[in-house]
C-alpha cells in the first residue's frame, strides 16, 4: 500500500476531470506570500524538531503476529494473487467477460484485504470502491493527455492524485480528480525524474529549472521543446482552475515544491558528504512541500493546522522513500540520511525506528482534523507503516538479524515472502497494482474508440523515458 489511500467517489468510465464540487474560496490577494521560505523553514524546524525527539525516545516494536499468523496471511495472499492471475487468463480468452471478471477480482482482493491485513468493511471499501477506481479514472485521462506516458510514470504520477484524493475528505470537500490534482500530479514525471536524473548534465537541469519556475511565476514565455510544451500544459491546468489573483497561495505552493526540488539537486553533487542536518532538512522541505500542493489542490486554501498536517504528511513519506530507495541512492551516489549511515558502517536499525516514531506523530496528528472519516484516518496510519516495513524487507542486507526478527513479527507477512512476491509481479505495489494494471488496460481499450486527441501540444511522441519513483 502506497502513499495515502483515500476516499473518492468516482464511478468507472466518467468522462472528464470534473470541477469542485463546492463553490471556489476566495482569499485575498494579500495573502499570497503565505507560504514562502520562511514559514517552509519553520515548518522544517517544526518536523526536524518531532524528528529528533523520536530518537530521544524510540519507540517500542511489538510481536503482533507469530508464525501461524504469517502463515495464514500468506495463504490469503497467495489464493488472492491465484484468483486474479486466473482471470487475468481468462479475460485475455474473453475480452467481453471484462466487468464481470473486474467485479470477481475485486471481491477477491476484498476477502484478501479482510484475511491478511485486518481491515474493517469501511476500510475495505474506501479501496475497492474508491482508491482503485479513482486510479484507474486518473490513468486513462492520464493517457489522453499523452498516449505514449509509460506505465511506470502512470503509476508514479497516479500516486500523487491519491495522496490529493485522500486529503479532500480530511479537508472537508467533495473528492474527485480534478483539473489541478492531474495537472500538478502528472509534473511529476516530466520535471521531478528530470531533475532527479543522472544522466542529465546540471546545465541542462538548471536551464529547464529556471525556464519551469518562471513559467510557474505566470510567465507565459513560449515553450522550447517538448517537454516544456506539456509543462505548460499542465500548469495550464492549475491555472485553470484556480486563477491567480484568487488564489494566489497555490502558486505559492509551487513554487516552494519547486524551490525544494531544485535544492536537493545538491544530493547527487560531486561526492562531498552533506551535513546530516542539511540531509535532515532537504528531505523534509521536498517532501512537505510536495504534499502542501496536493493539500492547496484540495481547496484552494488551508487552514494553518491543515498545512501543517499536510506538510509532516509530506514529510514522512519523503524519509520512507529515501529507506525505500537506498540501495538505488547508493548505486547513484544520492546523498540521504539513510546512505550516509551506510557509509559511515552503520546499521540502520536506529533509523528505521526513528522513522516508525515519526510515523506515529504524523498520525496522531492526522487524528487532530476535525473532517474525514476515522476509517480512512486509521488507513492512512496502515499505509504509512506498511511502506515502511515494505522498506525494511528490501533493505534487509542494511539491518541486524535481531532488528530484522523483531520487525517482521511486528508486520503481517515475513520479509522474505514480501520479496519473492515482488519479484513474482515485478512492481513494488504487489496484488493491488496488478489490479490496477488489469484495470487501466481495459479502461484504455474502452476508450478506444472515442479517438480522443491528446492534450500535449502537436501530439507528438512522449519525451519521458525515466525511471519509477525514486522520491
Amino acid at each position: 500500500m502506497w502513499k495515502a489511500w483515500k476516499a473518492c467517489r468516482l464511478v468507472f468510465g466518467s468522462e472528464a476531470a470534473r470541477e469542485p464540487a463546492t463553490d471556489p474560496i476566495r482569499i485575498p490577494l494579500s495573502m499570497g506570500s503565505f507560504y514562502n521560505d520562511r514559514w517552509v523553514a519553520a515548518e522544517v524546524a517544526r518536523c526536524a524538531g518531532e524528528w529528533h525527539a523520536c530518537q530521544e525516545h524510540p519507540i517500542a516494536l511489538t510481536a503482533q503476529y507469530s508464525l501461524r499468523d504469517h502463515e495464514s496471511r500468506e495463504s490469503a495472499y497467495d489464493a488472492a494473487l491465484r484468483e486474479v492471475e486466473f482471470e487475468a487468463g481468462r479475460l485475455a480468452r474473453n475480452p467481453g467477460d471484462r466487468i464481470a471478471a473486474e467485479r470477481r477480482m475485486i471481491a477477491s482482493f476484498a476477502r484478501f484485504a479482510q484475511n491478511a491485513l485486518d481491515l474493517e468493511q469501511e476500510q475495505i471499501a474506501l479501496l475497492t470502491d474508491d482508491f482503485l477506481p479513482a486510479g484507474v479514472d486518473f490513468a486513462r485521462r492520464a493517457r489522453q493527455f499523452d498516449p505514449l506516458i509509460s506505465r511506470e510514470d502512470t503509476v508514479q504520477a497516479c500516486r500523487n492524485a491519491w495522496t490529493a484524493c485522500g486529503l479532500q475528505p480530511l479537508l472537508g470537500v467533495p473528492s474527485g480528480i480534478t483539473p489541478s490534482i492531474l495537472g500538478y500530479s502528472l509534473l511529476y514525471p516530466y520535471s521531478d525524474n528530470y531533475l532527479d536524473a543522472a544522466d542529465v548534465s546540471a546545465e541542462a537541469k538548471l536551464t529547464f529549472s529556471a525556464r519551469f519556475r518562471e513559467r510557474l511565476r505566470g510567465s507565459i514565455a513560449a515553450p522550447a521543446n517538448q517537454r516544456e510544451r506539456a509543462v505548460w500544459a499542465l500548469v495550464d491546468m492549475i491555472e485553470r482552475q484556480y486563477p491567480r489573483a484568487q488564489f494566489p497561495n497555490v502558486f505559492d505552493c509551487l513554487l516552494a515544491i519547486h524551490k525544494a526540488q531544485e535544492d536537493s539537486m545538491a544530493q547527487l553533487g560531486d561526492g562531498s558528504a552533506i551535513p546530516e542536518a542539511e540531509l535532515l532538512r532537504l528531505s523534509l522541505a521536498k517532501g512537505g512541500t510536495s504534499v502542501m500542493v496536493d493539500a492547496c489542490l484540495a481547496r484552494g486554501t488551508m487552514t494553518e493546522d491543515e498545512s501543517r498536517a499536510a506538510f509532516a504528511w509530506g514529510a514522512l513519506l519523503q524519509l520512507g522513500d529515501d529507506l525505500q530507495d537506498v540501495a538505488d541512492d547508493l548505486s547513484r551516489g544520492s546523498q540521504t540520511l539513510f546512505t550516509q549511515a551506510i557509509g559511515r558502517g552503520e546499521r540502520l536499525d536506529a533509523l528505521v525506528l526513528q522513522l516508525l516514531g515519526f510515523c506515529e506523530r504524523v498520525s496522531t496528528g492526522m487524528t487532530r482534523l476535525p473532517k474525514g472519516l476515522q476509517s480512512l484516518k486509521s488507513l492512512l496510519k496502515v499505509s504509512w507503516r506498511s511502506l515502511i516495513l515494505g522498506a525494511v524487507a528490501e533493505a534487509h542486507t542494511f539491518l541486524s538479524p535481531a532488528f530484522l526478527l523483531s520487525a517482521e513479527q511486528d508486520c503481517p507477512f515475513r520479509f522474505e515472502f514480501l520479496r519473492s512476491r515482488r519479484k513474482r509481479l515485478a512492481s513494488r505495489q504487489g496484488l493491488f497494482t496488478t489490479l490496477f494494471d488489469l484495470f487501466v488496460q481495459g479502461q484504455a481499450s474502452r476508450a478506444s474508440s472515442f479517438h480522443a486527441e491528446p492534450t500535449v501540444p502537436d501530439g507528438r511522441r512522449s519525451v519521458i523515458a525515466v525511471s519509477p519513483m525514486a522520491g
